[in-house]
């Protein structure tokens, strides 16, 4: 009974938040939630970065092992995707996002928050801020099929990344002020990215449901599948196993699509929001199934 109060304790406040932002996008149909994704990629995450890693006792070694390990995951990821994309004869290009980028911040760093405390928001924000670069290069490379550093300069997550890892590597304390600042900050902005993920659910539509369940299929069941062969040959345990399985268990991420529409066709951007809704609609079933185990075996 323990591990299910639990495992209710860590989705119901997920849950509950994407729940507001559904039915406010409901409500308010023409709420843009462009100020809060810049709000977000520019000051929200950069904070989470710096609190999670600099406030939990994160080893460097950790983050690194991690980086290394989402940078394989990704790289895997895409083999299997471009031969599934080859074999239905699609865009292996421009619909490989959805596929290989999970939904990590939105929904990932909440709930590894919730499940594992500071610890597993440090690592969960490692892993995603590995995914935000890939974002900003490989997603808009594919997405434009023109690589541009521009983004990638631009991206504030990667600065607070460095800044962070400074502190972690010389083990330098963060300053109280600065610690409280990033600490209010990093809590609203996942508020406020869990309300975002809810909006988008209700603006976004689905063009093709078939080809949309098979790609879910791919990024929610085959996901944390390869998530679970990394835990096994990395010999992963404890807090560690437990994102990376969850991590890898992500729906497909919204960003692909807000990539796709500023870069690629409409037909594409269609089958992309396709794939972010369907996904994250059956994540819905298969989360859960997922926390419970990383719960049980990964505690």
């Amino acid at each position: 009974m323990e591990l299910y109060i639990k495992l209710f304790e860590v989705l119901f406040p997920v849950f509950l938040t994407i729940g507001i932002g559904y039915w406010y996008g409901k409500k308010e149909p023409n709420f843009d939630t462009k100020f809060i994704t810049k709000l977000s990629g520019n000051i929200g995450l950069p904070c989470i970065i710096f609190y999670s890693l600099t406030s939990s006792n994160v080893e460097f070694d950790l983050l690194l092992r991690f980086f290394y390990y989402i940078l394989l995951y990704v790289g895997l990821f895409a083999i299997i995707g471009i031969l599934v994309l080859k074999i239905l004869k699609k865009d292996i290009y421009r619909l490989l996002p959805p596929l290989i980028l999970p939904n990590t911040g939105n929904m990932g760093m909440p709930i590894c928050l919730f499940a594992y405390g500071k610890m597993g928001l440090a690592i969960a924000a490692a892993v995603t801020t590995v995914i935000v670069i890939f974002h900003f290069t490989l997603n808009i490379l594919l997405a434009s099929r023109k690589f541009s550093i521009k983004p990638l300069i631009n991206c504030v997550a990667i600065y607070a990344l460095i800044v962070s890892l400074f502190f972690v590597y010389y083990k330098i304390p963060s300053p109280k002020f600065i610690e409280n600042a990033t600490f209010l900050i990093s809590y609203s902005t996942i508020f406020l990215v869990l309300m975002s993920l809810g909006v988008a659910l209700a603006k976004l539509k689905i063009f093709s449901l078939n080809e949309s369940l098979f790609f879910s299929f791919i990024r929610i069941i085959v996901g944390p599948i390869v998530g679970f062969g990394f835990v096994r040959v990395f010999n992963l345990t404890g807090i560690e196993a437990g994102v990376m399985f969850i991590q890898t268990s992500m729906p497909s991420a919204v960003l692909t699509y807000l990539i796709g529409e500023i870069y690629s066709p409409k037909k594409i951007v269609n089958s992309i929001a396709s794939t972010v809704v369907v996904s994250t609609f059956l994540s819905f079933i298969t989360v859960p199934i997922v926390v419970f185990l990383s719960l049980k075996y990964f505690y």
